[in-house]
């Protein structure tokens, strides 16, 4: 499990631009990536909300060249800190069927099978087609409607109104190497590699990382408004391995074309492979961002899960009962031009507990003589 920076940065580390964060023997540090070298920047900029609203990305103190990679006691952390956490969901057609087939199996994978297969058969073709919110869908929902097809899913699916929730507290998700957790009473459950858009307060895109929005489709699918119980829970977002910004090397346009590659491996040897394909998102992240923006405030930015194409069907142990995580499973999400993050899969309940909440996090800064530098 064990990587070093080196081993989690794209090939092409050395022309980009990035910032995430670290744990040092003192408390949590804002650094940088550039030209291939590491810096401290957090005598210069303390939080990486303040980085990004003052686009403060350089300076500070040199650590050295990544193939050093941290100073002895360093440990990575997740890139953000004071930005809230929000997320979409129901993004791409796939993940739509799924949804309506956890609703429908109400949150039971045994009977999930026989679902999928006549729901794929009756929309299948239908929400792949059609722009979301357009006259063509509006016809759509009208049809699944008469033949009583409609669901909830397929509203924010197809529909003008994007599904955009709160994923986690300010402060509580981890970065690559942690440990990421289910909930120990869930027996339906996967993780959910995404892209996720780093925004300032007004909504403009800075860069993106990667995300495992951890599910449970189980609790989820007994009744949508379990969705914050399903989805917000110790260690259940995983969020790096670090921000890379925008720039003349990573653009909106790879975002937009990025391929998001999966691998789970278990300590049975079970392996699984997937891939969420950024091209075949039914809507723009720019609209998401827009969505998620809409009438609210974010004075120290946000982040924003885009969804994934991913849902996993292959039967683990049981015929017919899908696929579920063991305590143990290695999680790798990797896109070329991001980076790598990799997590453990232990439960909820016996994760490391969170202890830096905003209070905590001040007070370390305060500590230090940082508190006029957030």
């Amino acid at each position: 499990m064990a990587k070093t920076i080196l081993d989690i940065l794209p090939a092409d580390y050395a022309s980009g631009k990035f910032v995430g964060r670290a744990q040092s023997p003192a408390g949590p540090c804002v650094i940088s990536i550039e030209r291939g070298e590491i810096f401290d920047l957090t005598g210069v900029v303390a939080t990486v909300s303040g980085a990004i609203a003052r686009r403060t990305f350089a300076g500070g103190e040199k650590i050295g060249p990544v193939e050093d990679g941290l100073p002895e006691g360093w440990t990575l952390l997740s890139p953000i800190d004071l930005q809230c956490i929000k997320a979409s969901g129901v993004t791409f057609a796939l993940s739509a069927i799924e949804r309506v087939i956890e609703e429908r199996a109400r949150g039971d994978a045994s009977v999930a099978a026989k679902i999928r297969e006549q729901l794929e058969d009756k929309i299948g073709s239908g929400i792949r087609s059609v722009v979301p919110g357009s006259e063509e869908a509006a016809q759509l929902k009208a049809l699944l409607i008469e033949e009583s097809m409609w669901s909830q899913y397929l509203e924010v699916a197809i529909g003008p109104d994007a599904e955009i929730f709160s994923k986690s507290p300010v402060l509580s998700s981890v970065g690559s190497g942690a440990q990421i957790g289910v909930r120990s009473d869930s027996s339906w459950n996967n993780p959910e590699p995404e892209i996720v858009l780093v925004c300032d307060a007004h909504g403009e895109i800075v860069g993106a990382a990667l995300g495992n929005d951890v599910n449970l489709r189980d609790f989820e699918g007994r009744s949508a408004l379990l969705l914050s119980k399903a989805k917000d829970n110790t260690a259940s977002c995983s969020i790096g391995p670090f921000i890379r910004l925008i720039d003349d090397s990573f653009t909106l346009g790879d975002i937009r074309n990025a391929d998001v590659e999966l691998i789970i491996e278990g300590p049975d040897g079970y392996r699984l492979e997937g891939r969420n394909v950024m091209a075949q998102i039914s809507r723009d992240p720019t609209d998401l961002v827009a969505q998620c923006l809409s009438e609210h405030h974010y004075p120290d930015g946000f982040v924003l899960f885009c969804g994934t194409m991913f849902a996993p069907t292959q039967d683990r142990d049981v015929a017919g009962a899908g696929f579920t995580h063991k305590v143990g499973d290695s999680v790798t999400i990797r896109s070329q031009k991001i980076g790598t993050l990799t997590n453990s899969v232990t439960t909820s309940r016996d994760a490391p507990a969170w202890t830096m909440g905003i209070g905590a996090f001040v007070s370390n800064l305060a500590s230090r003589g940082l508190v006029d530098k957030i």
